[in-house]
């Protein structure tokens, strides 16, 4: 969801997400790990903390877009990927991370819960705000920033306001998902595989949607949890690819697009035998 209000609705293909997540998980992990920093007060700092450092950081980068765009990011979560690994290890953990971080639940129904109502109220809050006028100018911004602009809008503003709401998306994510774990390191955060799973998740999905980022999260989760005894952990990249393609030839606007479409159908029967009734 934290990818598809960036890059699904206003068309800034973002490959930095791991970036806004790892800020937030390091920034929570640093400080209940070596400042005994309570919970509730780490996990909203850390999610602010990502909305500024990540609007900031990225800032200079909305003046571009297309390939630039995408590549910009891209180099944003690579340097501090490295930097992670070499800079103050005592403090970050270096290449192992940091571990014996406190959950905020423990076991995996609480677990579960807990996560379902999160992305139960961020989905929602998403949607609502997607709904709204600014949605349609996010949209706009995606199809045409000259007309825009020839409205009297300024879209670098808007692009800025999706930006900031991106990174606290990914920035609860990130909070919520290291105090799941349990622990941090830059491999789990940074690597590329991490941002593979977020962009085809959100691809297979739908995007420019909110539901099916969701929607393809699920699918991918429930299908390889299914397959995990049959393909090795390396094979499953390769079936990511190959379910990206499938969904792409038969349903290239994504998963959500042809329960979209069965819910049409089953609209049109409806009300045509109401009609005729």
């Amino acid at each position: 969801m934290s990818w598809d209000i960036l890059s699904g609705y206003t068309g800034y293909i973002s490959f930095g997400h791991p970036f806004l997540i790892g800020i937030a998980g390091y920034t929570t992990a640093i400080l209940t790990r070596h400042l005994g920093t309570p919970l509730y007060i780490s996990m909203p700092f850390s999610i602010l903390l990502t909305m500024v450092a990540g609007t900031l950081f990225f800032f200079p980068a909305l003046r571009i877009r297309g390939t630039y765009f995408a590549l910009v990011t891209l180099a944003f979560m690579e340097v501090t990927y490295h930097l992670l690994k070499i800079v103050k290890p005592a403090v970050t953990g270096g290449t192992r991370g940091l571990t014996g971080l406190p959950f905020v639940v423990t076991g995996a129904v609480p677990n579960y819960y807990l996560s379902l109502f999160v992305m139960l109220a961020v989905g929602i809050g998403l949607w609502v705000l997607v709904k709204s006028s600014i949605g349609t100018v996010l949209s706009a911004v995606r199809m045409d920033e000259g007309a825009v602009r020839s409205a009297g809008l300024n879209p670098t503003k808007f692009k800025l306001f999706a930006f900031t709401v991106s990174a606290m998306v990914a920035g609860i994510g990130g909070s919520f998902y290291t105090h799941y774990l349990g622990s941090i390191s830059p491999r789990a955060m940074f690597d590329i595989t991490f941002l593979f799973t977020i962009l085809v998740a959100a691809l297979v999905g739908g995007e420019h949607t909110i539901v099916g980022p969701i929607l393809g999260a699920y699918f991918l989760t429930f299908l390889l949890e299914y397959l995990r005894p049959y393909i090795p952990g390396a094979w499953r990249f390769l079936l990511y690819s190959v379910i990206a393609l499938v969904v792409y030839n038969f349903a290239p606007k994504g998963i959500y697009s042809i329960f979209q479409g069965l819910f049409d159908w089953i609209g049109r029967r409806m009300r045509r035998g109401e009609q005729y009734g």
